[in-house]
This record gives structure tokens, C-alpha cells and sequence, in this order.
């Protein structure tokens, strides 16, 4: 094997490396915190009694769960912008990832809310709680508990998904390394260097995501 490998133009892209980094990272936080936040109220209305509600509910989460996610950031960059709605490149990945952490995370919460008894929910009804604040008060906070650790895997995959952000001229980690890549012609160097990086955020996710558990959940 007679490659040579050149890691100065690696070590002098880093700060344009760390600058993408902290793009995923942001991708990934506010994808993120929108599907929790949507896959909950699909979690709700998958329980409805009308039915034109637990229909949407129940397509949405077909459809992101059982199509690939590079199809669904094709679909809302290209096929909405097929029908003149064009989507900037960081708004449609993280529309993208929101819609599929969405159909993923409430089937989670369908699990961890059939993991509370019911008579969880019956005692805070019967202390005169309206049914808002005994699932704001009583069982949410429970279920938060159950769906943590696969909350936190979700959000890892969340993270690594990022990268298809590159398909769509997103400059995330990924996009900015083939960037480079294309300007220095070095791909072992700077595709290791990204692999590390990546490495690096996701077990400081970890990290992170297991200081706010012992926060919240120590005194369970």
C-alpha cells in the first residue's frame, strides 16, 4: 500500500469541523424536541374517540415508521418542491426528522403509558384533578421514566440521521467533511476525523442524557 497520508489539511479544517459539529448537534436537539413533543399529541389522539383524529394519527405513524427517512427528506425537499413549495435545506432535515422521531416516539409513549396502572389515573381523578393535570402531574412524569432510555437512543439516532442532511446541500458535519474532502482530495483522513467526531457526540449525549436522569429520577 503506497498511500501517503496528510493530516494537516485535517487539523486545519478542524474549527470548520467543529462549526458543522455544532450544526448537527442543533439539528438534531430542535428535531428532536419537536417529535417528542408531536409524537406525545399523537399518542393522544391515537386514544380519541373521533375517529378522523385517530386516522391521522394512526397514517402518520404508519408512514414514518415503515418508509425509509431518506424518503421522507426527499419527500418534503424535492416532492413538495415539485408542486412549488420550496423548503430551505435546514427547515425540510428538520421537518424531516421531526416527522419521523414523531410516528417512533409515540408508539414508545404508547408503551410507556400501558406500563402505569390505571388506577394511577383514577386516584389523581378521584382527588379532583382534572384529566390534564393527572396526566401533567401523575402519569406523565412516570411514563418520562419508563421511555428514557429508549427516548435516548432515539435521540442518538436522531443525531447520526443528520448526515443524510448532506443530500440536500445542508452543510451539517457530514456535508461539510464532503466538502472538504472535494477541495483536498484526502478522504481516509478527514472521513476518519468525522467518524471521531461523531464518537465524541454521541457518547457526550450519553453522558448527558444519564446526569439529567440521575437529576430528575434519583429520589424514584
Amino acid at each position: 500500500m503506497d498511500y501517503e497520508f496528510l493530516w494537516r489539511p485535517v487539523f486545519q479544517s478542524l474549527p470548520q469541523l467543529l462549526k458543522s459539529a455544532l450544526v448537527t448537534i442543533e439539528v438534531s436537539i430542535i428535531s428532536m424536541i419537536i417529535g417528542l413533543t408531536i409524537g406525545l399529541l399523537l399518542f393522544f389522539a391515537r386514544s380519541s374517540t373521533i375517529w378522523l383524529v385517530r386516522f391521522f394519527a394512526g397514517v402518520w405513524i404508519e408512514i414514518a415508521r415503515n418508509t425509509p427517512a431518506l424518503f421522507q427528506l426527499f419527500f418534503f425537499k424535492f416532492g413538495l418542491g415539485a408542486i412549488g413549495i420550496i423548503i430551505d435545506s435546514y427547515i425540510t432535515v428538520v421537518m424531516a426528522l421531526a416527522f419521523n422521531t414523531a410516528g417512533y416516539m409515540a408508539e414508545t409513549f404508547r408503551g410507556g403509558f400501558k406500563a402505569i396502572p390505571s388506577s394511577q389515573l383514577n386516584s389523581a381523578r378521584s382527588l379532583g384533578m382534572t384529566f390534564v393535570q393527572s396526566q401533567c402531574y401523575v402519569v406523565i412524569p412516570q411514563v418520562l421514566r419508563a421511555v428514557w432510555h429508549p427516548m435516548t437512543n432515539q435521540f442518538i439516532w436522531v443525531m447520526l440521521l443528520t448526515s443524510l442532511g448532506m443530500l440536500v446541500g445542508l452543510r451539517e458535519l457530514s456535508g461539510e467533511t464532503q466538502f472538504l474532502y472535494s477541495k483536498t482530495f484526502r478522504a481516509f483522513e478527514f472521513f476518519a476525523a468525522t467518524a471521531i467526531i461523531y464518537y465524541c457526540i454521541a457518547k457526550l449525549m450519553l453522558l448527558l442524557f444519564r446526569l439529567i436522569a440521575w437529576r430528575l429520577f434519583r429520589g424514584q
